[in-house]
């Protein structure tokens, strides 16, 4: 049995869950936000093993049935709401998501691409970065600080071409208004703002020039490469995600051999069976890497290019399920 955790509603998730029934295959789609608001989970140490129980909408599950589990974009646990007060809710809360990421690790399935506690380690830029540059990409030159007086000569040093990114993609309220940061140049009037430095580390990096940019979307050993051709439009050049059903085309690339297996090393180096790598092509040829996102958004490459991710994604689920 396919065990989906996941948001209720996951576009992505409804894309594979029509392949899993093509297939025949039995799964679950459940949220872990619902726990412990509306849903058990019971954990017995019996014989040197543990075994856990799901309880969920009527129904009761063995956990140890579950083969395989997509870690796709669950919510975090909620208190019930008969819990009004914001200190015991957030003590509930707290200690739910505790007892799942101990439930996790003693769950003895295949997961895509991991464990929540292994996504969180390896979307880290410095941990990707770091493991990329090993594995043979090419790379920025990087700094990451909250010193002021680090970015001058850095700036310097990239001839006045700097761009900057957060650390982790966070989306945050002021005076009750959204707000999110994305990748930005460094212009020489933004530098009179580097005081800001101070209350937030930033990734900083020489602006790499784009003929197009790559969508990588990694599949157990199955890679699937898109174009990005986002260089259009202003605003889009910097950073995609900027109106990019807007402004931006897509196509399918053909990645040569040695970015495909690279690839394919770093997603295994990192301990993951799945992963959205995000590449540069610059003008004269070179594949530049930026990051990977373990737990990265694909529904809108298939859309656009007709690249199998969903069917994918299911092949993968099935793979250890019991033939019928």
């Amino acid at each position: 049995m396919i065990l989906i955790l996941s948001a209720k509603g996951d576009v992505s998730v409804k894309s594979v869950v029509a392949e899993l029934v093509k297939r025949g295959a039995e799964f679950l789609w459940w949220d872990p936000g619902d726990y412990p608001a509306d849903s058990v989970i019971s954990s017995r140490l019996s014989g040197g093993s543990w075994r856990h129980t799901l309880r969920v909408d009527g129904g009761e599950y063995d956990c140890s049935r579950f083969t395989a589990i997509w870690n796709r974009h669950p919510t975090h646990p909620h208190a019930p709401e008969s819990v009004t007060d914001g200190n015991h809710r957030r003590y509930v809360e707290k200690i739910a998501g505790i007892l799942l990421h101990g439930w996790e690790h003693t769950l003895d399935s295949r997961w895509l691409p991991a464990r929540t506690m292994d996504i969180l380690r390896t979307q880290n830029k410095l941990v990707n970065l770091g493991v990329a540059a090993s594995l043979g990409f090419t790379t920025p030159e990087t700094l990451v600080t909250n010193d002021d007086e680090d970015l001058i000569p850095f700036w310097e040093e990239a001839g006045g071409e700097l761009i900057a990114k957060e650390v982790e993609y966070v989306e945050f309220r002021v005076d009750g208004a959204d707000h999110s940061h994305y990748t930005t140049p460094v212009t020489r009037r933004r530098l009179t703002d580097r005081h800001r430095l101070a209350l937030s580390p930033a990734i900083l990096q020489p602006y790499v020039r784009k003929a197009v940019e790559l969508r990588v979307t990694v599949v157990g050993e199955r890679v699937f490469a898109a174009e990005i051709h986002s260089q259009g439009s202003r605003a889009t050049r910097y950073d995609y995600r900027h109106y990019e059903q807007t402004f931006s085309t897509y196509a399918i690339h053909e990645l040569p051999a040695e970015v495909e297996r690279r690839c394919l090393e770093l997603t295994a180096a990192l301990g993951l069976h799945f992963g959205c790598i995000d590449l540069i092509v610059t003008p004269e040829g070179e594949y530049v890497y930026l990051e990977i996102n373990p737990a990265g958004q694909w529904g809108w490459i298939e859309a656009t290019t007709g690249l199998p991710i969903a069917a994918a994604v299911a092949d993968w689920l099935i793979a250890a399920e019991p033939r019928r």
